[in-house]
């Protein structure tokens, strides 16, 4: 048997699970351009003098042609307060739970201590539970910290402490450092300590060597953890409905109360230009990953 030969059953597979992975998001960039103002039903593109196909009733017609949606989507306020309210949090927990994860894989991966063997099995613990039960359980904190703060200091009226989106980002925060610290740790195991005991020799201390040494060798495993991390905060919604306040809704949220009244091609033109951002991020990853290596 030929090891170079291709066989069709394995092509087909990898053909049919491309299908399904991305025959959805096909059909989500095409429906952005949709002439109806139905989402689920689709009509024709958007041109200048009208759509190619008309339907009465459901018609639209733009002087932005096929990318009306886009269009409207930049003038709608809500969807940008929302945009900028996921990405402040997004960027945010992604940046301070980068930090910390690093450090606690550099940790767990460079000492020994008591409670080490506990501490590597505690980071599974918020990556195993269902999110729902997480989102409950900061709830609850929360809602017990705010009760014995406001009642302590006699807090009353916009004195009082509540939900916001700076418990957002701390919750973001609690179940993103696991992912991180993971990620950095399984790139410290194939590190070469003899470099960084050459750098030693020669007469850099411990901060030197780590700057100059470490952390470029290690930087591919903290970009992918940050990553992880931005990716699985703008994606969150469970977490984020629990412990948001009112007043600053983050864009899953916003999605979610607009798909409970109706759906337009507002929402897929939203989706696309997510997943673009989102495409760009990992590309601009790979990139500095690739000059690293």
């Amino acid at each position: 048997m030929n090891p170079h030969r291709r066989s069709p059953w394995i092509i087909a597979a990898t053909l049919l699970t491309l299908f399904f992975l991305y025959a959805p998001i096909v059909v989500l960039i095409v429906f952005s351009f949709n002439a109806s103002r139905i989402s689920p039903l689709f009509t024709g593109v958007i041109t200048k003098f009208g759509p190619f196909q008309l339907v009465s009733g459901n018609v639209v017609q733009s002087p932005c042609g096929p990318f009306h949606w886009f269009c409207d989507l930049s003038q709608n306020t809500e969807v940008l307060s929302a945009a900028r309210n996921t990405l402040f949090v997004a960027v945010t927990a992604t940046i301070v739970s980068t930090i910390i994860g690093t450090m606690a894989a550099l940790a767990l991966q460079r000492y020994n201590f008591r409670l080490r063997t506990f501490s590597q099995i505690s980071l599974y613990i918020p990556i195993v539970i269902p999110e729902i039960v997480m989102g409950i359980t900061i709830l609850v904190m929360f809602s017990q910290l705010f009760t014995f703060i406001n009642d302590s200091l006699h807090l009353t009226g916009d004195s009082q402490l509540g939900l916001g989106l700076w418990t957002v980002i701390l919750a973001h925060i609690s179940f993103m450092i696991p992912f991180v610290t993971l990620v950095v740790q399984a790139r410290l195991q194939g590190l070469d300590k003899s470099y960084e005991e050459a750098a030693m020799d020669l007469g850099a201390n411990e901060w030197t060597t780590f700057r100059r040494v470490t952390f470029p060798m290690i930087l591919p495993g903290v970009l992918s953890g940050a990553l992880l991390a931005f990716t699985l905060s703008i994606d969150d919604f469970i977490i984020t409905f629990f412990t948001n306040g009112p007043g600053s809704p983050t864009l899953p949220i916003y999605v979610y109360g607009l798909l409970r009244r109706v759906i337009t091609p507002q929402l897929n033109a939203l989706s696309t230009v997510w997943i673009l951002l989102v495409l760009i991020a990992v590309f601009l990853t790979q990139r500095v990953e690739s000059r690293q290596r």
